[in-house]
């Protein structure tokens, strides 16, 4: 019996292996003979060649020991089957006419090394195009730029290693591309970033290439109904926590690329043998890796914040915002600081601390629905960007006004001398201007200020206070003060000015 073929990625048998459904299947080559002696030859459009099977616009040429495309192809074909053959290269002049009805051309298993870029010039609604499973090592400049209207392509199972990241330019319909089993060690995902060089895309498959690290940020930033079908599984990744936190929140999310291939999504660790799971990085040293909070937005005070709905859902037919205080937000422009956008997220402007709280995002798509839930953390300040200037101006004024009072209140609250030693003052030292008054000499070269009312104080001989008011061992009484012109000079007043800025210190 013939060897039946793999089928196609929209999972139907394009002219290979059997018809009908997976209860009865049944032999495809009979069936196409069968059709093939009842469809007209010698038309307008073209016999069917040589080697080949027609039936209505399919035909099928597939094992049939071809080393070039069979000539002439009638201009009414839909599906051209060339596989498992020798077709090695595929040159401008494969089609030397238009073929204007072809929408699904396959050539997986040919050995095809070289494709020109002319190649796809005369098939412009070409909408399948399968090059799987032969030697392709480069993807160059602008090779499928003709296929505007490509929406399937596989190219896996070759040996590519190099993507010119405008491969896939003009490609606005491709919905599924297959770059698995290659040997691409960058892939260039700036043609996700914005969605505007393949906004239909919602299958990437990079799986088991040589891809050692990942753009953890970038892939994040990518919406989650590509990412529910990005496949990165088989690569040689090197493990790192944000890694593991992108796969972990992907499980989660219950995303088909992370639970689908769970145990294909490993790592490699220095001090590991052999790659280890992903998953299995939680706690595990030397990383320790944790889980990030999903949906976790920080913003301060007076901040304009804005929470993306995140659903893989595709074709969402209707959403709405829930607000922590379940108010809903259902119309563009909202009402007070809540406003709906067109693209579906949420904006809320001049936050105020009412505003924190978890946010829930309703989602009804076309065969079911979706819940996603976003908490917003609102600080009081921030410590970086504009307000860390504002708080340190702030803090050094504080801080020199502080040490402002502090020395006033040194120079002008500090009790005087006679305040505290009433009933055990001490006689004042004499007047002598003996190099024992020096201005060098710790001791008060006059006598301290006698306020509104003198103190009296004991007898020298009673105290036993010597000189200066220290204690003189023995207790030798001391000569009375001398009276005279230095004995009468006048002291300096504690509360003038002069007495501030002056040398003799404040006794407490």
């Amino acid at each position: 019996p013939r060897p039946q073929h793999p089928r196609d990625a929209m999972g139907q048998s394009v002219a290979t292996g059997s018809v009908g459904g997976p209860g009865a299947p049944l032999p495809l080559l009979p069936l196409l003979l069968a059709l093939a002696l009842l469809a007209p030859r010698g038309s307008a459009g073209g016999s069917c060649p040589p080697r080949c099977v027609c039936a209505s616009n399919i035909l099928s040429c597939s094992q049939a020991v071809l080393s070039s495309v069979p000539a002439p192809l009638p201009r009414f074909t839909a599906v051209l089957d060339l596989s498992h053959n020798n077709v090695s290269r595929l040159r401008a002049d494969w089609a030397p006419g238009r073929l204007a009805h072809l929408h699904a051309l396959l050539l997986s298993h040919n050995g095809l090394s070289f494709v020109s870029t002319e190649a796809f010039a005369h098939v412009p609604h070409l909408r399948h195009l399968d090059l799987s499973s032969n030697r392709l090592r480069a993807l160059e400049e602008n090779l499928f730029s003709d296929l505007a209207e490509l929406e399937v392509l596989l190219l896996y199972n070759n040996e590519i290693s190099a993507v010119d990241r405008t491969a896939f330019d003009n490609l606005s319909r491709l919905r599924k591309l297959y770059l698995g089993q290659n040997r691409i060690a960058r892939f260039p995902l700036e043609l996700l970033r914005d969605g505007s060089r393949l906004p239909q895309l919602a299958l990437l498959d990079l799986s088991a290439n040589r891809l050692r690290s990942l753009p953890v940020g970038e892939l994040q930033a990518l919406p989650a109904w590509l990412r529910d079908r990005l496949y990165l599984h088989g690569n040689p990744l090197a493990c790192d926590c944000p890694l593991f936190q992108l796969v972990a929140r992907g499980r989660r999310r219950r995303l088909s690329a992370v639970v689908d291939f769970q145990e294909e999504l490993r790592c490699s660790l220095p001090t590991a043998p052999a790659p280890v799971g992903i998953l299995a990085l939680a706690g595990r040293q030397p990383l320790n890796c944790s889980e990030a909070r999903e949906a976790v937005l920080e913003a301060h005070l007076g901040d304009t914040v804005t929470l993306s709905c995140d659903t893989r859902l595709r074709g969402v037919r209707s959403q709405h915002w829930v607000t922590p205080g379940g108010e809903r937000v259902l119309e563009e422009g909202g009402n007070g600081s809540a406003a709906l956008l067109a693209n579906g997220s949420l904006q809320l402007r001049a936050l105020r601390p009412e505003d924190a709280g978890t946010y829930a995002c309703w989602v009804a798509g076309p065969l079911l629905n979706e819940t996603l839930y976003v908490e917003l953390l609102v600080h009081n300040f921030t410590l970086h960007g504009p307000h860390d200037t504002l708080n340190t101006a702030y803090t050094t004024l504080v801080g020199c006004i502080l040490s402002v009072v502090l020395v006033l209140i040194y120079l002008y609250l500090t009790p005087c001398r006679c305040c505290c030693c009433r009933g055990a003052d001490k006689p004042p030292a004499p007047r002598d201007d003996s190099i024992n008054s020096s201005v060098l000499s710790a001791t008060p070269n006059h006598a301290a200020a006698v306020p509104r009312e003198p103190c009296r104080s004991r007898s020298a001989s009673a105290t036993g206070s010597g000189q200066n008011g220290r204690f003189k061992v023995g207790g030798t009484p001391q000569p009375p003060p001398r009276h005279g012109p230095k004995a009468q000079r006048k002291v300096s007043d504690p509360d003038s000015v002069s007495s501030v800025f002056s040398d003799t210190p404040i006794v407490v």
